[in-house]
């Protein structure tokens, strides 16, 4: 993550996802964490593959982990649609892609190699898009790509936890059992803000 994004706001939340206020994304990581608003985005192929990405090695937490799409915090007042289209565009270089929200993960990781604090009510959202589709990524954000069955994914972060971000298995458990799935629209400024 750039240093220009460590100062973006991120929303802080409650337990049930109702925003408390709002602080730096540096802040938010900082140990012990605070738990704030993130999203997750797994682009989906027709034949139910999920594309991943390994974060590139300047990420501030979990870098060359291997991870969904993408992932970033909306900035308060600024919709989940919003924040990931945008986040899709400067990681991958596509968009916008229409999404659907099929749950929120709330979960807790320390990263051994920065220190850094993961505390995020994490929207996990999906998107159905054509391997064939071209990729843009940046290297600054993305050190590799590939597309991979979910199903045999979830049986590899059992036996090599430490090459996948930890919060992948959550997103892929909401994807694969999805819980009141909302469609958001590529763009709409009026949707409830989050961060992450």
């Amino acid at each position: 993550m750039s240093p220009s994004r460590e100062s973006h706001l991120v929303e802080l939340v409650d337990e049930t996802g109702q925003p408390i206020g709002s602080t730096t994304v540096a802040t938010a990581h900082q140990p012990p964490g605070r738990l704030h608003r993130a999203f997750s985005v797994l682009l989906v192929a027709p034949d139910g593959r999920v594309l991943l990405q390994r974060r590139a090695a300047v990420k501030t937490r979990f870098p060359l982990r291997w991870a969904n799409a993408c992932c970033g915090h909306p900035q308060p007042g600024e919709s989940l649609a919003e924040a990931a289209n945008r986040r899709l565009a400067e990681e991958l270089g596509v968009g916008p892609v229409p999404l659907t929200e099929v749950g929120v993960h709330i979960y807790r990781a320390e990263d051994p190699a920065t220190g850094r604090v993961e505390v995020e009510y994490d929207h996990v959202l999906r998107g159905e898009f054509e391997p064939e589709a071209p990729l843009h990524p940046q290297p600054a954000e993305v050190a590799e790509l590939r597309w991979a069955d979910p199903v045999a994914l979830s049986a590899e972060l059992i036996e090599a936890p430490e090459a996948y971000a930890p919060w992948l298995g959550g997103v892929l458990d909401r994807l694969l059992r999805p819980s009141g799935p909302a469609q958001l629209p590529a763009s709409d400024a009026s949707e409830r803000s989050g961060g992450r």
